[in-house]
Order: structure tokens, then C-alpha cells, then sequence
């Protein structure tokens, strides 16, 4: 982690703040989607992604046409941002709702990964993260495809988690004497029955990584 950095340290709610990259790591695995912030010449933008994590770097890709990749391949000042929200923290006052939650923030610069067998790691990371397993299952990129398709490094260097967890904070004040329910709602995550394309053959199963899915 870069030392010393001052955009990185947690101001609000400081004892939420955690610096190590076991944690911070933790969070971007766990995450399913982020958001690249960033600004050009022509305004200021907060774009959803699916990112992934291999080693020190996190990974976006997209178009090549895309004018966000075309911004952050220049060398656009960026900021991603991870969050998971673990559940509704729900108080006797309006003042003191909140969520559990963990995230994280990583600020630098992109770089394009240009060498062949790294956009392959990173093409296959996002796949996997999406669905273990799955990369094995289906067809790999064509060189068309490869050349449609722009991959960004972001090194995790710079960067923080925030989280927060537990019940509510008013335990210890007034407002526990009122005859209100206060306390945590879980958030739980889980998936559906899987709903087969239009296109599909008749008598294709399921593929393995979609039945370890849905049934954890």
C-alpha cells in the first residue's frame, strides 16, 4: 500500500477503516461488480463494471469503441470502488439507520495489458468469477473477439476498505427505552432456478458450474 497516502485514510468513522491487503482483497473477490470513477474533457463519469483480481492487479474490460475505456487506456486519474452490503441495521431513530456493509476504494491510473497470455488470465478471471468452473466449459475468445475487446490493469497500490458491522448504535443511549424492534436484517444472497436461452437445443443439461450453483 502506498505510504503515506492521504486519500486513502478513512475520516469518517476511522475504527471502519482497514489498510491490509488481506482484507482489501477479501472485499474485491467478494464483489461481483464495481464502479470506475473518472473525469475527461468532456465531464465527470461513475461507470459500472465487472472488475477482477489476479495478484496485485484488478482487471475491467469492454469495448474497444467504449469512451470510458478510451478515457482510462489515455491515462484518465481513476478511482474503483467495490461494495457489499451484508444487511439492514435498523434502529429506534431515523438518525441512526444504517447498513452493514464492506468496500473499497483503489485509486491510480490504468494501463492496457497488451501481451496475449495476460488478457488471457484476465479474460478467464472474469469468467471465473462470475461462475467457477465455467471458462472450461465454453468456447474461448477468437482473435476478432480479442481485438474487439480492450483489458485495464489497475495495481492495487493505493488503496483502502471501509466496513461496518453489528447492530445498531443506540443501545447505550435514550432511545433503547422506547417500544421500538431495533436490530440487524441479514441480507442473503442466492440464485434461481436457471432459465434456458430461447435458442437452446432441446436436451442440453445443465453444465457442472451451473449445478454447483444453484445447488449451495
Amino acid at each position: 500500500m502506498t505510504a503515506g497516502s492521504e486519500r486513502i485514510r478513512v475520516r469518517r468513522g476511522p475504527h471502519k477503516g482497514r489498510y491490509d491487503r488481506a482484507t482489501i482483497d477479501a472485499v474485491l473477490d467478494r464483489g461481483l461488480f464495481c464502479h470506475v470513477a473518472f473525469s475527461d474533457e468532456s465531464g465527470v463519469y461513475c461507470v459500472p463494471m465487472l472488475h477482477a483480481r489476479v495478484g496485485d492487479n484488478v482487471y475491467i474490460h469492454g469495448s474497444a469503441a467504449s469512451r470510458a475505456l478510451r478515457a482510462l487506456t489515455s491515462g484518465a486519474a481513476a478511482c474503483l470502488t467495490v461494495t457489499i452490503v451484508d444487511g439492514l441495521v435498523l434502529a429506534r431513530s431515523a438518525f441512526e439507520h444504517s447498513t452493514n456493509y464492506e468496500s473499497v476504494m483503489v485509486f491510480g491510473r490504468f494501463t492496457p495489458v497488451t501481451e496475449l497470455d495476460e488478457r488471457l488470465v484476465a479474460l478467464e478471471a472474469f469468467t471465473e468469477k462470475l461462475l467457477p468452473g465455467r471458462w472450461s466449459e465454453v468456447r474461448g475468445p477468437t482473435d476478432k473477439e480479442l481485438k474487439m475487446t480492450t483489458v485495464l490493469a489497475l495495481p492495487v497500490t493505493e488503496a483502502s476498505a471501509k466496513l461496518r458491522f453489528g447492530p445498531p448504535d443506540d443501545d447505550d443511549s435514550p432511545d433503547a427505552a422506547l417500544d421500538i424492534w431495533a436490530g440487524v436484517v441479514p441480507l442473503d444472497r442466492s440464485f434461481g432456478t436457471p432459465v434456458a436461452s430461447p435458442g437452446l437445443r432441446p436436451g442440453i443439461p445443465l453444465s457442472s458450474s451451473i449445478r454447483r450453483l444453484v445447488d449451495e
